[in-house]
């Protein structure tokens, strides 16, 4: 095999394998964002909700879940894009760079999205459901991921 085929072969490869650790990467990320099922067994089953907090969290969650949903939407346009712009020269362009950063922002977005929603759910609490929402809240933040 030739230097310029050797080369060629190892850059298309090298950005292949780079595609496929920034998608397990960013779907590792993704499972971590979403609040933990401890923590929505917590809130609805646990907290002993009055029937308006109930109805303010619920409203709370569909919002959310419509905001995530976009979000989501976002990010797999833009790995499309990342995907397009590799095949199209199997370099780091400049398109590339715009992909990553798309992908980026829209994680990011979500990332304070999730955070912003916990916030709001917590505000909707007693003070000593709230200490039993940041222990779990806390708890899902710091343990290690299955």
């Amino acid at each position: 095999m030739s230097l310029a085929r050797s080369i060629a072969l190892t850059l298309v490869l090298s950005l292949v394998l780079g595609g496929l650790g920034a998608w397990a990467g960013a779907e590792y990320v993704m499972r971590r964002m979403h609040p933990a099922a401890p923590l929505h067994e917590l809130v609805h089953e646990k907290l002993r909700l009055t029937p308006e907090q109930h109805r303010r969290i619920e409203a709370l969650e569909a919002r959310h879940a419509i905001r995530r949903q976009e979000l989501q939407i976002e990010m797999r346009a833009a790995n499309a894009d990342l995907s397009r712009a590799i095949e199209a020269r199997h370099a780091y362009t400049p398109q590339v760079q715009t992909a990553v950063d798309r992908f980026h922002h829209a994680m990011g977005a979500l990332q304070k999205e999730t955070i912003l929603h916990v916030l709001a759910m917590r505000a909707e609490l007693t003070p000593q459901q709230a200490a039993q929402f940041d222990a779990t809240v806390a708890k899902s933040l710091t343990e290690a991921a299955p």
